[in-house]
Protein backbone atom coordinates (compact mmCIF):
# COMPACT_ATOMS: atom_id res chain seq x y z
CA UNK A 1 0.00 0.00 0.00
CA UNK A 2 2.98 2.38 -0.31
CA UNK A 3 1.96 3.91 -3.48
CA UNK A 4 -0.19 6.96 -2.95
CA UNK A 5 -2.70 6.07 -5.71
CA UNK A 6 -4.17 3.13 -4.23
CA UNK A 7 -5.15 4.22 -0.71
CA UNK A 8 -8.36 5.27 -0.44
CA UNK A 9 -7.87 5.85 3.52
CA UNK A 10 -5.37 6.53 5.43
CA UNK A 11 -5.05 7.18 9.60
CA UNK A 12 -2.29 8.91 10.83
CA UNK A 13 -1.49 8.00 14.05
CA UNK A 14 -5.22 8.60 15.20
CA UNK A 15 -6.58 9.12 18.91
CA UNK A 16 -9.30 9.33 20.20
CA UNK A 17 -9.97 10.33 24.27
CA UNK A 18 -13.13 11.19 26.14
CA UNK A 19 -11.99 13.19 28.90
CA UNK A 20 -9.70 10.64 30.68
CA UNK A 21 -10.63 7.92 28.84
CA UNK A 22 -8.93 6.47 25.27
CA UNK A 23 -11.11 5.12 22.94
CA UNK A 24 -8.53 4.11 20.31
CA UNK A 25 -4.94 4.57 20.66
CA UNK A 26 -2.38 5.19 17.98
CA UNK A 27 -4.54 4.38 14.69
CA UNK A 28 -1.83 4.03 12.05
CA UNK A 29 -2.89 2.16 9.04
CA UNK A 30 -3.70 2.08 5.60
CA UNK A 31 -6.91 0.87 3.19
CA UNK A 32 -6.49 0.44 -0.11
CA UNK A 33 -8.89 0.90 -3.38
CA UNK A 34 -11.02 -1.89 -3.92
CA UNK A 35 -10.34 -3.66 -1.07
CA UNK A 36 -13.03 -5.37 1.64
CA UNK A 37 -11.47 -4.11 4.91
CA UNK A 38 -12.73 -5.51 8.53
CA UNK A 39 -12.20 -3.59 12.17
CA UNK A 40 -12.93 -7.21 14.33
CA UNK A 41 -13.14 -6.83 18.21
CA UNK A 42 -15.52 -7.08 21.03
CA UNK A 43 -17.83 -4.43 21.92
CA UNK A 44 -15.95 -1.16 23.47
CA UNK A 45 -12.56 -2.40 21.31
CA UNK A 46 -12.88 1.33 19.26
CA UNK A 47 -13.69 -0.11 15.87
CA UNK A 48 -17.06 1.60 15.50
CA UNK A 49 -15.15 4.90 16.85
CA UNK A 50 -12.84 4.61 14.40
CA UNK A 51 -15.14 3.98 11.58
CA UNK A 52 -16.95 7.34 12.85
CA UNK A 53 -14.09 9.14 12.66
CA UNK A 54 -13.05 7.73 8.94
CA UNK A 55 -17.04 8.58 8.83
CA UNK A 56 -16.59 12.23 9.96
CA UNK A 57 -18.98 11.88 12.43
CA UNK A 58 -16.24 12.21 15.24
CA UNK A 59 -13.10 14.18 15.11
CA UNK A 60 -9.69 12.99 16.37
CA UNK A 61 -8.01 14.02 19.40
CA UNK A 62 -5.01 14.23 17.52
CA UNK A 63 -3.51 12.69 14.33
CA UNK A 64 -5.11 12.34 11.04
CA UNK A 65 -7.75 11.08 8.75
CA UNK A 66 -6.82 10.82 5.01
CA UNK A 67 -9.37 10.51 2.50
CA UNK A 68 -8.38 9.71 -0.87
CA UNK A 69 -4.74 11.80 -0.27
CA UNK A 70 -6.24 14.98 1.39
CA UNK A 71 -6.64 15.72 5.25
CA UNK A 72 -10.23 15.57 6.08
CA UNK A 73 -10.05 15.41 9.76
CA UNK A 74 -12.04 18.31 10.25
CA UNK A 75 -14.25 18.10 6.89
CA UNK A 76 -17.82 17.43 7.75
CA UNK A 77 -19.43 13.77 7.31
CA UNK A 78 -21.80 15.36 4.12
CA UNK A 79 -18.23 16.67 2.49
CA UNK A 80 -16.65 13.52 2.77
CA UNK A 81 -17.16 11.27 -0.55
CA UNK A 82 -18.24 8.21 1.55
CA UNK A 83 -21.39 6.59 3.02
CA UNK A 84 -22.24 4.42 6.05
CA UNK A 85 -24.67 1.95 6.21
CA UNK A 86 -25.98 1.13 9.81
CA UNK A 87 -27.72 -1.63 11.90
CA UNK A 88 -30.77 0.22 11.36
CA UNK A 89 -31.40 0.44 6.92
CA UNK A 90 -33.84 4.00 7.59
CA UNK A 91 -35.49 3.62 4.32
CA UNK A 92 -37.89 6.05 3.41
CA UNK A 93 -40.97 4.01 3.78
CA UNK A 94 -43.19 6.23 1.83
CA UNK A 95 -40.83 5.47 -1.78
CA UNK A 96 -40.58 2.59 -3.69
CA UNK A 97 -37.47 0.93 -4.12
CA UNK A 98 -36.43 2.84 -7.03
CA UNK A 99 -36.51 6.08 -5.28
CA UNK A 100 -35.27 4.98 -2.22
CA UNK A 101 -32.03 4.29 -4.61
CA UNK A 102 -32.21 7.62 -6.50
CA UNK A 103 -32.68 10.08 -3.57
CA UNK A 104 -29.00 10.27 -3.88
CA UNK A 105 -28.17 11.36 -7.65
CA UNK A 106 -31.61 13.70 -7.23
CA UNK A 107 -29.71 15.19 -4.30
CA UNK A 108 -27.15 15.60 -6.46
CA UNK A 109 -28.91 17.17 -8.94
CA UNK A 110 -28.15 14.77 -12.00
CA UNK A 111 -30.20 14.62 -15.21
CA UNK A 112 -33.05 12.19 -14.64
CA UNK A 113 -31.84 9.91 -17.64
CA UNK A 114 -28.67 9.80 -15.51
CA UNK A 115 -30.64 8.73 -12.17
CA UNK A 116 -32.57 6.23 -14.09
CA UNK A 117 -29.77 4.78 -15.38
CA UNK A 118 -28.01 4.45 -12.23
CA UNK A 119 -30.86 3.11 -10.61
CA UNK A 120 -31.22 0.70 -12.98
CA UNK A 121 -27.44 -0.78 -12.65
CA UNK A 122 -27.61 -0.55 -8.78
CA UNK A 123 -31.05 -2.42 -8.97
CA UNK A 124 -28.91 -4.95 -11.59
CA UNK A 125 -26.13 -5.21 -8.63
CA UNK A 126 -28.43 -6.13 -5.95
CA UNK A 127 -30.59 -8.33 -7.85
CA UNK A 128 -33.78 -6.49 -7.02
CA UNK A 129 -34.65 -5.00 -10.10
CA UNK A 130 -38.10 -6.74 -10.00
CA UNK A 131 -39.08 -5.07 -6.78
CA UNK A 132 -38.13 -1.85 -7.81
CA UNK A 133 -41.79 -0.32 -7.13
CA UNK A 134 -42.44 -1.93 -4.32
CA UNK A 135 -42.29 -0.02 -0.88
CA UNK A 136 -39.41 -1.32 1.66
CA UNK A 137 -41.91 -2.65 3.87
CA UNK A 138 -43.20 -5.08 1.54
CA UNK A 139 -39.56 -6.37 1.46
CA UNK A 140 -37.62 -9.21 3.35
CA UNK A 141 -34.71 -7.92 6.45
CA UNK A 142 -32.07 -8.86 3.50
CA UNK A 143 -33.83 -7.11 0.27
CA UNK A 144 -34.30 -3.84 2.42
CA UNK A 145 -30.51 -4.26 3.63
CA UNK A 146 -29.47 -4.82 -0.42
CA UNK A 147 -31.64 -1.21 -0.92
CA UNK A 148 -29.63 0.54 1.69
CA UNK A 149 -26.21 -0.86 0.01
CA UNK A 150 -27.52 0.45 -3.52
CA UNK A 151 -28.75 3.63 -2.19
CA UNK A 152 -25.15 3.89 -0.13
CA UNK A 153 -23.50 2.71 -3.38
CA UNK A 154 -25.27 4.60 -6.03
CA UNK A 155 -23.14 7.79 -6.00
CA UNK A 156 -19.90 5.69 -6.13
CA UNK A 157 -18.34 6.66 -3.36
CA UNK A 158 -14.76 6.85 -2.46
CA UNK A 159 -15.65 3.97 0.20
CA UNK A 160 -18.61 2.60 1.75
CA UNK A 161 -18.32 2.01 6.05
CA UNK A 162 -20.46 -0.76 7.43
CA UNK A 163 -21.11 -0.80 10.94
CA UNK A 164 -22.26 -3.95 11.69
CA UNK A 165 -25.27 -4.41 9.37
CA UNK A 166 -25.77 -8.20 9.49
CA UNK A 167 -26.18 -8.35 12.93
CA UNK A 168 -30.20 -7.83 13.17
CA UNK A 169 -30.51 -10.57 10.57
CA UNK A 170 -31.18 -14.28 11.83
CA UNK A 171 -28.69 -16.74 11.27
CA UNK A 172 -29.58 -18.36 8.12
CA UNK A 173 -29.81 -15.05 6.19
CA UNK A 174 -26.92 -13.63 7.57
CA UNK A 175 -24.58 -16.42 6.05
CA UNK A 176 -25.89 -15.84 3.17
CA UNK A 177 -25.64 -12.22 3.24
CA UNK A 178 -21.89 -12.56 3.66
CA UNK A 179 -21.46 -13.97 0.35
CA UNK A 180 -23.43 -11.72 -1.11
CA UNK A 181 -22.16 -8.89 0.41
CA UNK A 182 -18.54 -9.63 -0.97
CA UNK A 183 -19.99 -10.31 -4.22
CA UNK A 184 -21.53 -7.28 -4.69
CA UNK A 185 -18.18 -5.44 -3.28
CA UNK A 186 -16.20 -7.09 -6.07
CA UNK A 187 -18.58 -5.80 -8.51
CA UNK A 188 -18.95 -2.19 -7.62
CA UNK A 189 -15.22 -2.37 -7.06
CA UNK A 190 -15.72 0.15 -4.13
CA UNK A 191 -13.62 -0.02 -0.62
CA UNK A 192 -16.18 -1.52 1.89
CA UNK A 193 -14.54 -0.82 5.36
CA UNK A 194 -16.61 -3.03 7.60
CA UNK A 195 -16.74 -3.42 11.27
CA UNK A 196 -17.97 -6.33 13.12
CA UNK A 197 -17.35 -8.13 16.57
CA UNK A 198 -18.42 -11.86 14.31
CA UNK A 199 -14.94 -13.08 13.83
CA UNK A 200 -16.91 -15.52 11.01
CA UNK A 201 -17.94 -12.74 9.31
CA UNK A 202 -14.61 -10.77 9.33
CA UNK A 203 -12.79 -14.25 7.96
CA UNK A 204 -15.81 -14.86 5.32
CA UNK A 205 -15.68 -11.68 3.59
CA UNK A 206 -12.53 -9.34 4.17
CA UNK A 207 -9.00 -8.69 2.19
CA UNK A 208 -7.24 -7.49 5.36
CA UNK A 209 -8.65 -7.62 8.94
CA UNK A 210 -7.52 -5.19 11.48
CA UNK A 211 -8.01 -7.21 15.08
CA UNK A 212 -8.41 -4.24 17.93
CA UNK A 213 -8.75 -4.59 21.76
CA UNK A 214 -9.41 -1.84 24.08
CA UNK A 215 -8.75 0.48 21.61
CA UNK A 216 -5.38 -0.66 20.01
CA UNK A 217 -4.85 -2.75 16.82
CA UNK A 218 -3.57 -5.82 17.79
CA UNK A 219 -2.69 -7.25 14.25
CA UNK A 220 -3.57 -6.66 10.65
CA UNK A 221 -3.17 -9.20 7.94
CA UNK A 222 -5.09 -11.42 5.87
CA UNK A 223 -7.53 -13.77 7.35
CA UNK A 224 -5.33 -16.69 6.44
CA UNK A 225 -2.54 -15.16 8.50
CA UNK A 226 -4.32 -13.77 11.25
CA UNK A 227 -6.13 -17.62 11.93
CA UNK A 228 -2.23 -19.40 11.45
CA UNK A 229 -0.04 -16.79 13.29
CA UNK A 230 -1.80 -14.38 15.23
CA UNK A 231 0.48 -11.44 16.60
CA UNK A 232 -0.69 -12.08 20.35
CA UNK A 233 -2.50 -13.93 23.19
CA UNK A 234 -5.53 -11.72 22.61
CA UNK A 235 -5.86 -12.47 18.95
CA UNK A 236 -5.20 -16.24 19.54
CA UNK A 237 -8.12 -16.35 21.69
CA UNK A 238 -10.51 -14.14 19.86
CA UNK A 239 -9.86 -15.43 16.28
CA UNK A 240 -11.33 -19.00 15.95
CA UNK A 241 -11.03 -21.35 18.90
CA UNK A 242 -7.78 -22.82 20.25
CA UNK A 243 -6.37 -24.25 22.94
CA UNK A 244 -3.10 -22.16 24.93
CA UNK A 245 -0.88 -24.27 26.82
CA UNK A 246 1.98 -22.04 28.71
CA UNK A 247 5.05 -23.80 27.92
CA UNK A 248 9.17 -23.28 28.88
CA UNK A 249 11.74 -23.07 25.41
CA UNK A 250 14.07 -26.05 26.47
CA UNK A 251 16.28 -26.27 23.47
CA UNK A 252 15.75 -24.16 20.56
CA UNK A 253 18.19 -23.40 17.22
CA UNK A 254 17.41 -21.67 14.08
CA UNK A 255 15.69 -24.88 12.91
CA UNK A 256 13.08 -25.04 15.67
CA UNK A 257 13.10 -26.28 19.09
CA UNK A 258 11.54 -28.06 22.00
CA UNK A 259 9.07 -27.05 24.59
CA UNK A 260 8.18 -28.24 27.96
CA UNK A 261 4.27 -27.89 29.16
CA UNK A 262 3.04 -26.27 32.25
CA UNK A 263 1.68 -29.50 33.11
CA UNK A 264 3.81 -32.31 31.67
CA UNK A 265 4.88 -33.40 28.16
CA UNK A 266 7.09 -31.67 25.52
CA UNK A 267 6.15 -30.19 22.42
CA UNK A 268 8.53 -29.51 19.06
CA UNK A 269 7.75 -26.31 17.05
CA UNK A 270 9.63 -25.52 13.65
CA UNK A 271 11.05 -22.19 13.54
CA UNK A 272 8.51 -20.48 11.13
CA UNK A 273 6.05 -21.25 13.68
CA UNK A 274 7.58 -18.71 16.28
CA UNK A 275 5.98 -15.57 16.42
CA UNK A 276 7.85 -12.49 15.64
CA UNK A 277 7.82 -11.21 18.97
CA UNK A 278 9.06 -14.41 20.92
CA UNK A 279 12.54 -14.16 22.59
CA UNK A 280 13.96 -17.61 20.85
CA UNK A 281 16.18 -18.54 24.17
CA UNK A 282 16.59 -20.99 26.27
CA UNK A 283 14.23 -20.44 29.78
CA UNK A 284 11.76 -17.93 27.99
CA UNK A 285 8.04 -18.56 29.02
CA UNK A 286 6.08 -18.68 25.96
CA UNK A 287 2.32 -20.30 25.21
CA UNK A 288 1.70 -23.43 22.46
CA UNK A 289 -1.37 -22.89 20.14
CA UNK A 290 -2.68 -25.97 18.99
CA UNK A 291 -6.10 -24.87 16.82
CA UNK A 292 -8.74 -27.84 18.02
CA UNK A 293 -8.78 -28.91 14.54
CA UNK A 294 -5.19 -29.74 14.26
CA UNK A 295 -5.18 -32.18 16.80
CA UNK A 296 -5.69 -36.04 16.43
CA UNK A 297 -7.83 -38.25 18.79
CA UNK A 298 -6.28 -41.63 19.46
CA UNK A 299 -6.26 -44.31 21.94
CA UNK A 300 -2.96 -45.73 21.41
CA UNK A 301 -0.14 -43.92 21.98
CA UNK A 302 1.15 -42.23 19.05
CA UNK A 303 4.99 -42.20 17.96
CA UNK A 304 5.09 -38.65 17.81
CA UNK A 305 4.62 -35.55 20.33
CA UNK A 306 1.01 -35.94 22.25
CA UNK A 307 -0.70 -35.50 25.32
CA UNK A 308 -2.79 -38.06 26.86
CA UNK A 309 -6.61 -36.81 27.99
CA UNK A 310 -9.94 -37.92 29.62
CA UNK A 311 -12.93 -37.11 27.15
CA UNK A 312 -15.24 -34.96 29.57
CA UNK A 313 -18.28 -33.80 26.80
CA UNK A 314 -18.68 -35.05 22.93
CA UNK A 315 -20.79 -32.76 21.14
CA UNK A 316 -22.33 -33.67 18.09
CA UNK A 317 -22.83 -30.66 15.62
CA UNK A 318 -23.55 -32.56 12.35
CA UNK A 319 -20.78 -32.14 10.32
CA UNK A 320 -17.80 -32.50 12.82
CA UNK A 321 -18.19 -33.66 16.28
CA UNK A 322 -16.70 -31.44 18.95
CA UNK A 323 -14.83 -32.73 22.04
CA UNK A 324 -13.89 -31.45 25.33
CA UNK A 325 -11.15 -32.95 27.60
CA UNK A 326 -9.48 -32.62 30.22
CA UNK A 327 -5.12 -33.14 30.24
CA UNK A 328 -3.74 -34.78 33.50
CA UNK A 329 -2.92 -31.37 34.97
CA UNK A 330 -6.86 -30.67 34.89
CA UNK A 331 -6.65 -27.94 31.61
CA UNK A 332 -9.58 -28.03 30.05
CA UNK A 333 -8.84 -28.27 25.55
CA UNK A 334 -10.90 -29.09 22.61
CA UNK A 335 -10.38 -31.09 20.00
CA UNK A 336 -12.78 -31.18 16.65
CA UNK A 337 -13.20 -34.24 14.72
CA UNK A 338 -15.43 -35.35 11.63
CA UNK A 339 -18.86 -36.19 11.85
CA UNK A 340 -18.97 -38.99 9.84
CA UNK A 341 -16.24 -40.59 11.66
CA UNK A 342 -17.12 -44.11 13.98
CA UNK A 343 -15.37 -43.42 17.08
CA UNK A 344 -17.27 -45.45 19.02
CA UNK A 345 -14.44 -45.09 22.16
CA UNK A 346 -15.52 -41.10 22.73
CA UNK A 347 -17.45 -41.77 25.43
CA UNK A 348 -17.35 -38.92 28.74
CA UNK A 349 -14.49 -41.15 30.87
CA UNK A 350 -12.81 -42.26 27.87
CA UNK A 351 -9.03 -41.70 28.08
CA UNK A 352 -7.54 -40.71 25.23
CA UNK A 353 -3.98 -39.33 23.01
CA UNK A 354 -3.70 -35.83 21.59
CA UNK A 355 -1.44 -35.51 18.68
CA UNK A 356 -0.93 -33.32 15.89
CA UNK A 357 1.15 -32.47 12.89
CA UNK A 358 4.82 -31.17 13.01
CA UNK A 359 3.53 -27.56 11.56
CA UNK A 360 0.82 -27.64 13.67
CA UNK A 361 1.67 -26.10 17.07
CA UNK A 362 2.55 -22.18 17.05
CA UNK A 363 4.53 -20.28 19.49
CA UNK A 364 3.52 -16.75 21.32
CA UNK A 365 5.26 -15.06 23.62
CA UNK A 366 4.23 -15.06 27.25
CA UNK A 367 1.70 -17.51 29.11
CA UNK A 368 -2.10 -16.45 28.86
CA UNK A 369 -4.32 -15.25 31.86
CA UNK A 370 -6.00 -18.84 31.35
CA UNK A 371 -4.94 -22.22 30.13
CA UNK A 372 -6.37 -23.78 27.86
CA UNK A 373 -9.10 -23.54 25.74
CA UNK A 374 -10.78 -20.40 24.53
CA UNK A 375 -14.19 -21.25 24.06
CA UNK A 376 -15.49 -23.47 27.41
CA UNK A 377 -14.63 -20.66 30.16
CA UNK A 378 -17.98 -18.68 30.43
CA UNK A 379 -16.32 -16.05 32.62
CA UNK A 380 -13.23 -15.40 30.65
CA UNK A 381 -15.51 -15.22 27.35
CA UNK A 382 -17.68 -12.63 28.53
CA UNK A 383 -14.49 -10.84 29.95
CA UNK A 384 -13.22 -10.85 26.42
CA UNK A 385 -16.61 -9.46 25.08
Amino acid sequence: MDNSTSQVIHLDHVRKQYGSFTAVEDADFTIGRGEFFAMLGPSGCGKTTTLKMIAGFEQPTSGSVFLEGVNVSTVPPYKRNVNTVFQQYALFPHMSVADNIAFGPRSKKLNESEVKKRVGDMLDVVRLAEFADRRPSQLSGGQQQRVALARALVNYPSALLLDEPLAALDLKLREAMQIELKRIQREVEITFVFVTHDQGEALTMSDRIAVMSQGVVEQIGTPIDIYKKPGSLFVAGFIGSANLLPSTVSQCDSAGGSLVLQGGGTVSVTRDNVAGDVTWATGEEVTVMLRPEHLHVTVERPTSDALQAEVTDVVFQGSAVRLVLQLDNGTEVTAVVGGDVDLPFLRPGASVWLSWLATSPYVLDGWPDLAGATTTNLESIEAAL
